[in-house]
């Protein structure tokens, strides 16, 4: 990982389809369509049940749950930030983040098959294991931190990986898990939501599905839900396509124009976020009140090493944990700058203690920060005054 990178700063690739080409200028041009003289440069969201469709049904768009314009522009674009330069590589857009893992979960899974899920990843992932459990399929667990879901792997269908973990920030190896998931037959899908695809690229890794809920930092306004699934290998994505049809869970157009149109700022938001993130991070590693303090950015880190290897930027979440349930909410109540509220990756600050949730296994003082585009100095003062205050 480069030293640009760690900072923060734009990051030129160098793939084949456009050498030089930085992070920024891909993600402002996205998805655009070739220009057209009087046409604006991003369309419009096109609202649409149906198409004109006379005679044979032939062509890209029919009925408006299978395709539409709006998502077909949002597709691409979050292909070319996932795999740039890589026309074998498929993106379809779902109504929200849980519809998409919830497509290449049970798109891929049969009775009889077994999966193996982290056991500290996202909080509904124990209802996805039901579910799972309901249709016969054998769920395994492990931890994220020292790839310990090869301890699990024999026999599976599906490796699922999360990384970083949510809520608790810990990294396994993407490209030693993916190896050791194909050696054996199994599939293997990220959950690339609190990286995004400007701090790591999954399918250049080895995974087979790169899933990540748009809700989150992809978007970062707070107004839309949305998820996608990007992969190459055109069976697997063909089921895909297949479960989001029967399902339904379709995102709206003005929902798919909103998303496409807040990814032009995707590095301007990240790099600044990510930023302000670690300096966060480094004024509350000072504090005797905190414990548990984790930013992959961090060089001591736990996760450190291998988030630098598989890592361009390092995320916009840091957690750690005060002394007691109490303690707790009254830091996030003395916040003024750092709304109180779930989800990450808005330019906006937030914060929650996660226990009050019940789906994460941290303690009762666990707190979750999504670190927004605030002023650095401004966003640093506010929780050390509000920790301070919290104190009595």
């Amino acid at each position: 990982m480069s030293d640009s990178a760690t900072s923060g700063q734009n990051v030129a690739d160098t793939d084949g389809s456009h050498p030089g080409v930085g992070d920024g200028t891909r993600a402002v041009r996205a998805g655009l369509p070739e220009p057209v003289k009087h046409e604006p440069t991003l369309p419009g969201p096109v609202f649409a049940a149906h198409f004109h469709l006379p005679g044979e049904p032939t062509g890209p768009y029919t009925y408006g749950r299978d395709e539409n314009p709006t998502w077909t522009h949002l597709e691409r674009a979050i292909g070319e930030l996932e795999a740039p330069g890589q026309d074998d590589v498929e993106t379809l857009v779902f109504a929200s983040g849980m519809a998409a893992i919830s497509s290449v979960l049970f798109s891929q899974l049969r009775t009889g098959d077994a999966v193996v899920l982290p056991d500290d990843g996202y909080q509904a992932l124990p209802l996805v294991r039901a579910q799972l459990e309901a249709y016969g399929i054998e769920v395994r667990t492990a931890p994220t931190a020292e790839d310990a879901q090869l301890d699990v792997l024999d026999g599976a269908r599906l490796l699922w990986i999360e990384t970083p973990s949510n809520p608790g920030l810990d990294v396994c190896d993407i490209r030693r898990l993916a190896e050791a998931a194909h050696a054996r037959g199994a599939l293997v899908a990220v959950d690339n939501t609190l990286a995004t695809p400007l701090g790591q690229r999954p399918l250049d890794l080895g995974a087979d599905f790169s899933v990540a809920s748009g809700t989150k930092q992809l978007t970062g306004h707070g107004d839309v839900l949305l998820g996608y699934v990007a992969g190459r290998d055109a069976g697997a994505m063909a089921a895909v396509r297949r479960w989001r049809k029967i399902v339904g869970a379709i995102p709206g157009p003005m929902e798919a124009w909103l998303a496409h149109r807040s990814i032009a700022t995707l590095q301007l938001r990240a790099d600044r976020q990510n930023a302000t993130a670690l300096k966060v991070a480094e004024a509350l590693r000072a504090r005797p009140e905190i414990s548990g303090l984790r930013y992959p950015g961090l060089p001591d880190d736990p996760s450190h090493k291998i988030a630098s290897q598989q890592m361009r930027r390092f995320g916009c979440v840091v957690s750690f944990t005060l002394p007691t349930r109490e303690r707790a909410d009254r830091f996030l109540d003395a916040l003024r700058l750092v709304e109180g509220a779930t989800s990450f990756g808005g330019v906006r600050s937030t914060a929650e203690r996660r226990g009050r949730w019940g789906g994460d296994a941290v303690p009762e003082g666990f707190i979750r920060l999504s670190v927004g585009a605030e002023d650095p100095e401004d966003l640093v003062s506010d929780l050390l005054r509000a920790l301070a205050e919290s104190a009595g």
